[in-house]
């Protein structure tokens, strides 16, 4: 199974064609996919300007796409190396329980779903690497009163995507982990119940 800086390699490549280059994008997707695969690729759809079924595409529209996603990737990885590395020291100084935040992580390792949104068609309009960015600022920083994806604080209780039930950003459509939000910020979602969101873009 090809990894994914293989198949960047093949997003990049002009000697093939459009379609398999199209795919090989797709592809990039089951490595890394910050909204969850559907919703990361409604994203780059929207922002690079090519249909979600489009075949035969300029080929920079495409090589843009990637470059958006790999310097999210990068983003990401660069926080993994640290939460690896804080863990490391951790459990030398005898420290083996995993708090809320480390159970969640655990979960996205890789970065598949890190601001996971449960509608394809709802999630952040900004760049990935500036959501990836706020995600990483908000989990260093602690739990916060807002959404790690979009800065805002409209947070509802809901369902979302398969066995989410939890916090959801109704600005953003992205399923807040549990712990990135304070006790007061998850009362006040429990308070309120979530309507059907809307597509922002």
């Amino acid at each position: 199974m090809a990894g994914f800086r293989s198949l960047a390699r093949q997003v990049r490549d002009q000697r093939c064609d459009t379609a398999l280059r199209r795919y090989a994008l797709r592809k990039c997707l089951e490595r890394f996919a910050p909204y969850g695969h559907r919703a990361t690729w409604d994203h780059l759809c929207h922002r690079h300007g090519f249909g979600p079924d489009d075949r035969e595409l300029d080929p920079a529209r495409l090589v843009a796409a990637l470059e958006e996603l790999e310097e999210a990737r990068a983003v990401w990885l660069a926080y993994e190396e640290d939460f690896a590395a804080r863990r490391r020291r951790e459990k030398h100084g005898g420290l083996r329980a995993l708090g809320a935040l480390d159970d969640w992580h655990r979960d996205v390792w890789g970065g598949n779903g890190v601001v996971r949104c449960g509608n394809p068609a709802v999630h952040p309009t900004d760049p990935l690497p500036q959501v990836v960015r706020r995600l990483v600022t908000a989990l260093e920083h602690g739990p916060g009163e807002a959404c790690p994806g979009c800065a805002g604080a409209r947070i509802a209780w809901g369902a979302g995507d398969g066995d989410w039930y939890g916090p959801v950003c109704a600005d953003c459509g992205v399923e807040v982990p549990r712990a990135a939000l304070t006790p007061g910020a998850l009362a006040r979602a429990r308070g309120v119940r979530a309507r059907p969101l809307v597509p922002a873009a």
